[in-house]
This record gives structure tokens, C-alpha cells and sequence, in this order.
């Protein structure tokens, strides 16, 4: 499987791009803000969502989904593809922050739905990380690819900060705190 986000300038593209290498686009998650950076120009309306696209390239081969463990995490009911969730938490940019990072718990959920716990997750366009944090606490193995030093300083530093706070930081991530 793979899972690319982006917004309305670039998902268009992604998906016809996607589909003509012929991966199956299997959805289209939207991830609503609840809490979305305002809008100074007042000439458009206020940018709250962003996109996934969850896409599978092998027809020989069923992708992951683990529908039990979504379903549990939304309250014994079927998992719609618009979840909300805050922007990141102060917390997470404790150790500096990316102009394009993800909360943590929406990269928590996504591992959950499309990986298994012998899974390996790469993220080649890793940022601050968060793909891999999310991995860590899953007990998933990681490849995360990154050019630009500042961000890997500020993913050296979250390993770090994960290593010595795991419980901690696990505690707050809700789909962690529904699967007990």
C-alpha cells in the first residue's frame, strides 16, 4: 500500500498520477482540522482539510486493512473516510516543527488501518518524523528518508525525546488509549 497526503493544489495531480502508474485507489481519506490556521487574506475560505490517498499497486495481492481495529476505535461502528483531528499538539513541536507536519495520532490511525505490527513503513519525504515516531509506538519497523539536515536534526532529537518519554508519549495518543 502506500498513503500520500497533500491538499487541494497538488492531490488532483497525485491521483492521476497514481492511476497511471495503475495503483488502485482504494480511498480517499480527508482529515478535517479542527482547529485549522486562520485564513489572513479573507479571500477564500479557510483551508481545514487535507488529503490521503490510499492507494495499492499489486492486483495479486489483498492490501492491509484492519476494519475490526477502526471500527473499534470509532466507537463500534463502521470508520468514515473524514476523521478529525487537532493540528499538531505544542508537544509534538517540542524539538522544532516541519512546515508540513501531521499530528501524531493521525499517522498512529493510518499504521493501524494499512500495517501489520511485522510491517516495514517507509516515509521517503520524512520531515520531523512523525511517520516514523508513529511506527516506534506501534512496534513497526521504519525507513525514513530525509535531505535537509534541520529536519533531520529535529527527527534525531523526537527519537530521542520517544526513547526516553515512550509510555509518556504513548498516553497521548487516543486510538492507542481505545485499544486497551
Amino acid at each position: 500500500s502506500i498513503l500520500i497526503s497533500g491538499t487541494y493544489h497538488n492531490i488532483f495531480s497525485l491521483g492521476r498520477a497514481l492511476q497511471k502508474l495503475d495503483f488502485k485507489i482504494l480511498n480517499l481519506i480527508t482529515w478535517q482540522k479542527t482547529n485549522p490556521p486562520p485564513n489572513f487574506s479573507c479571500r477564500y475560505l479557510t483551508h481545514s482539510t487535507e488529503q490521503i490517498i490510499w492507494a495499492r499497486k499489486s492486483v495479486k495481492r489483498k492490501h492491509i486493512f484492519h476494519y475490526e481495529i477502526l471500527k473499534k476505535l470509532n466507537g463500534d461502528k463502521q470508520m468514515r473516510d473524514v476523521w478529525s483531528f487537532p493540528a499538531i499538539a505544542p508537544w509534538e513541536k517540542a524539538n522544532g516543527k516541519h512546515p508540513t507536519q501531521k499530528p501524531l495520532n493521525l499517522l498512529v490511525r493510518l499504521l493501524l488501518m494499512a500495517s501489520d505490527t511485522d510491517s516495514l513503513i517507509c516515509d521517503p519525504f520524512s520531515g520531523s518524523s512523525t511517520t516514523g515516531i508513529a511506527a516506534n509506538l506501534l512496534g513497526r519497523k521504519f525507513i525514513g528518508i530525509e535531505k535537509e539536515k534541520d529536519f533531520i536534526d529535529i527527527s534525531t532529537a523526537r527519537k530521542l525525546e520517544l526513547e526516553s518519554n515512550f509510555d509518556d508519549i504513548r498516553k497521548r495518543i487516543a486510538d492507542l488509549k481505545n485499544m486497551q
